[in-house]
């Protein structure tokens, strides 16, 4: 756990300074001083601190103000008050305002030691619930990225192999193929679980901003850099980072991440200083990132780095014997949201589906079925539920000659059916064949359509 940073602000000089030496020296805390409240206040917009433990009473501007001005501006930033014995009421009223503890003078170090303890844990809490707040602390389970097919059963082994360890991990796969649901798997079935998952798109944001805010800046770092600011990696500390489209990453941000990979460490943008992290690295590309360092696009050195472990996601339309699991995930996800009673999927509308592309893969599908669930007004998606340029496509393919593919249950009528003619519609003798009981057979002389066609 990286010990917390703190400001001591204090006017006697001989106390501050006792603090910081015993801070520093015993305690293992990064420290830093201030004179009164306007000193700290102009510290803490040009540096990072976790925590301030301000004397209460001082010229200028004392610890109840410095206290409200933090509150009001900085809140992440935990307050301990010191305070004479006399003031206790005072103190008692800080709290009331917000403070998180106080402690009197003349200062015990032991003492002292059991409040920061206490507020390190505290704070390290509370930079957690910030990012697991929406994830409510529940472990993400593999019921979240659908399928039976031999490709993503095997994405479901490597996820298993890999999530108890620390290593890096590269996914690869198209636009939509679920790799932010695979690097959340990864992350909350191995030790890291219950600590920040942080995403972040190399590609979302401006490339003179990717620094700042995965490496953090201080301020006057570059225009706009009004105060100190931490990054992503020191955020995500003791969890992990997702960053997703690595192959838009500027070289001058590959330099720095090859940096964390190697070292474990971070500088921030216009800063001298390391800080040391613990963070797992999750990458993820829809592009050839082996081609891109070839032509030069990516460092080779952070290349290799990266590639300790890779996964390969496939598009939905290699793994098509997926698509009406899917299709009924999605389904009873936003039929549920709008409170209709929807049935299924009519045998026509599957029909569409397994005949499309899906160029948009599994993400695609997802949007398709929650417009078809908002159109249906019947107990079955229909085609007329589906986008015209779904059903445009699948007209195109019937009237060029392409087959559709008949689902699993409309094969296993027709084998049923030729083995009742082939028998002279003997049900024994079929029942032999088959291998089932003849009453399966009167059922499915008697069965009609249970669902429509269309």
């Amino acid at each position: 756990m990286e010990p917390m940073k703190i400001l001591v602000v204090d006017d006697e000089v001989q106390i501050r300074e006792m603090l910081r030496n015993n801070l520093t020296q015993m305690g293992g805390f990064p420290v830093e001083v201030a004179s009164g409240g306007v000193e700290a206040l102009e510290k803490i917009e040009k540096d990072v601190f976790d925590l301030v433990l301000t004397d209460l009473k001082m010229p200028e501007m004392g610890g109840m103000d410095l206290l409200k001005a933090l509150k009001a501006t900085r809140p992440e930033i935990m307050v301990i008050i010191m305070t004479a014995f006399g003031s206790i009421e005072t103190a008692v009223e800080a709290m009331r305002t917000g403070a998180d503890d106080y402690i009197t003078k003349p200062i015990d170090f032991n003492e002292l030691l059991i409040h920061l303890s206490k507020a390190q844990k505290e704070s390290l809490l509370l930079r957690e619930n910030r990012f697991l707040r929406m994830e409510v602390r529940k472990k993400f389970e593999y019921s979240s990225i659908v399928g039976k097919s031999r490709k993503i059963l095997e994405v479901f082994s490597l996820i298993e192999k890999v999530a108890p360890s620390s290593s890096t991990v590269i996914l690869y796969g198209g636009s939509g193929t679920g790799k932010e649901l695979v690097a959340k798997a990864i992350h909350y079935h191995g030790p890291r679980a219950h600590k920040p998952f942080i995403p972040f798109n190399c590609g979302a944001i401006p490339e003179s901003l990717v620094e700042s805010e995965l490496f953090g800046h201080t301020k006057g770092a570059f225009t706009g850099a009004f105060q100190a600011k931490r990054g992503l990696f020191e955020e995500a500390d003791g969890g992990t980072i997702f960053l997703d489209e690595i192959s838009t990453l500027p070289p001058s941000a590959q330099v720095k991440l090859l940096r964390v990979l190697q070292e474990r460490e971070v500088m921030r943008v216009g800063s001298t200083d390391r800080t040391k992290i613990d963070v797992r690295v999750i990458a993820a590309t829809n592009e050839n990132l082996e081609a891109n360092m070839k032509l030069g696009k990516f460092r080779e050195d952070l290349f290799y780095r990266l590639q300790v472990f890779p996964i390969v996601l496939p598009d939905l339309k290699d793994r098509s014997e997926d698509i009406p699991l899917l299709a009924y995930h999605f389904l009873d996800i936003y039929a549920k949201a709008t409170q209709k009673a929807l049935k299924g999927i009519s045998k026509d509308a599957m029909n569409f589906l397994l005949e499309y592309h899906w160029p948009g893969n599994v993400r695609e599908l997802e949007n398709v079925i929650e417009r078809a669930v908002i159109m249906a007004d019947q107990e079955y998606l229909t085609p007329q539920d589906l986008p015209d340029y779904l059903r445009d496509e699948f007209t195109n393919l019937i009237r060029k000659g392409v087959k559709a593919r008949k689902s699993l249950e409309e094969i296993k009528e027709e084998y049923i059916s030729q083995i009742l003619q082939e028998t002279g519609g003997n049900k024994r003798v079929a029942a032999e064949i088959l291998r089932v009981n003849p009453r399966t057979l009167y059922r499915f002389e008697k069965k009609g359509r249970s669902e429509p066609s269309s």
